[in-house]
């Protein structure tokens, strides 16, 4: 009677699962190697897509493809003296600094510029209602909310009499809310930032912003802020664009009078940098991704003559740089994978080396199987069931182990890690792979056994 080709192939799994089972121990640690290894890449699969992911946020924080201009300080422009082989005995040039009016001529001359955001900052104490807190008052247009996709939670924005005519009027921050109006809502309140009292007209969505962007991008903390029209810092605080008597008598210092008060520059270039820049920062965002790259240089020559030839403003790109920081990452990721799945090749070679073991071990069993009425495909088949079913077991349980070693890489070492279905179906694939691959040449060494010669074997 001749057996279906089903139910033959069952009965061939069934022994190769009772020979598996049969050696519980050295299964488990056959598969140790496929275990680690698929749990290793896993682990550094979510690494990476939690860095990819870091970026994606930080480049919604610095707004979409926006390029920032900044004042250089004293310190930049002399290294870049030195290196354009200048000296001290060279002539300065005078040159006005950011101002407001380079913003406006960016936004008018440069037909890829969608919208332009020049920005003020100064910090001060902050206070309401007998509290205080140590914040930054920032002079901003509309447009900075747009460029930075800064909604507001409650209240509403500036109006057109507002702006133009520089009303004390300001948004807050969700960190200085909680401050200072913990429990009541704070608009239509008001809050002294130096000596000026400022009318509470909104309040911003929180947003977080990392340390790192911070530093390396001149990114605010958008929730530590107290944000008025720019034309109100003019006005009620200090237009540094305007040189007074007083300035000229007694030259510059790093306080700033205002009102009877004091109010710090906030600068990192000291009070002659403060002094000599109307603006802290201009934001600049561009129409089209394509075009960011054209568009800051246009704008590096058009404000290189705006400031009689002085380079004393920087541009900085984010969206390019975190770009080169995510192509940084991506290659370290790649790395760490490759020298992850040398644990899966490492684990493929321990299965071949085993099974090879297990054949000769079990030649006469083999011989009675052959004597009996089994193939060479049989005997092929069988043991490949068994190098596949300890490298896909090996495989759930490394699955299992990646992604509790990305929660705990994520709890203990604060890196953000996502295991994605893509790095657990790869992973699974590869596992199985392995088991075929490495399965296969002692499956064939144990079909290619002469029968008679077998069970002779001791």
């Amino acid at each position: 009677m001749k057996i279906s080709f089903t139910v033959r192939n069952i009965y061939i799994l069934s022994v190769a699962l009772e020979a598996v089972f049969a050696n519980r121990f050295r299964s488990m640690l056959t598969a140790l190697g496929i275990i680690f290894g698929v749990a290793a890449v896993i682990a550094m699969l979510a690494i990476g897509n939690g860095a990819r992911q870091e970026i994606l946020e930080q480049m919604k924080l610095v707004g979409v493809n926006n390029i920032i201009i900044m004042p250089k300080t004293e310190s930049k422009m002399d290294e870049a003296a030195r290196e354009g082989g200048q000296g001290k005995t060279s002539v300065e040039k005078f040159s006005p600094g950011l101002t407001l009016a380079d913003a406006t001529s960016i936004a008018e001359v440069i037909p890829s510029v969608s919208r332009v955001s020049p920005e003020v900052v100064y910090e001060t104490v902050i206070i309401s209602e007998g509290v205080s807190t140590y914040g930054v008052v920032s002079g901003v247009t509309p447009d900075f909310f747009e460029v930075f996709n800064l909604p507001l939670e409650r209240g509403n924005m500036f109006n057109e009499e507002q702006l133009r005519e520089g009303k004390a009027v300001c948004i807050l921050g969700s960190t200085i809310q909680a401050k200072l109006f913990p429990d009541v809502d704070p608009v239509g309140k008001y809050v002294k930032c130096g000596n000026v009292w400022l009318k509470v007209t909104g309040v911003l969505q929180n947003r977080a912003v990392s340390a790192d962007l911070s530093e390396n991008l001149g990114i605010s903390d958008y929730n530590n802020q107290v944000y008025a029209p720019i034309q109100t810092m003019f006005l009620r605080y200090r237009d540094r664009s305007v040189v007074t008597t007083s300035m000229i008598r007694g030259g510059s210092s790093g306080t700033m009078a205002v009102d009877g008060g004091f109010m710090s520059f906030s600068t990192s270039g000291g009070s002659d940098d403060a002094i000599s820049n109307q603006v802290d920062k201009i934001v600049v965002q561009v129409t089209e991704t394509n075009q960011i790259s054209q568009t800051s240089e246009v704008i590096q020559r058009m404000l290189k003559r705006r400031h009689t030839g002085v380079s004393d403003f920087e541009i900085k790109v984010p969206e390019l740089l975190l770009k080169q920081e995510q192509r940084t990452k991506d290659i370290f990721n790649i790395v760490l994978g490759a020298i992850a799945s040398i644990s899966l090749i490492v684990g493929g070679i321990g299965i071949m080396n085993i099974m090879l073991a297990s054949v000769m071990e079990r030649t006469k069993e083999i011989g009675i199987r052959m004597a009996t009425g089994a193939t060479r495909k049989d005997v092929i088949f069988q043991f490949l069931a068994e190098a596949t079913f300890i490298s896909l077991s090996g495989g759930i349980i490394g699955i299992f182990l990646g992604m509790t070693l990305a929660k705990v890489i994520m709890e203990v070492a604060d890196i953000l890690t996502i295991v994605s279905v893509t790095s657990i179906v790869i992973s699974f694939g590869v596992s199985a792979t392995v088991g075929i691959v490495f399965g296969y040449m002692p499956a064939k060494k144990a079909a290619m056994q002469d029968p008679v010669t077998s069970l002779r074997y001791e």
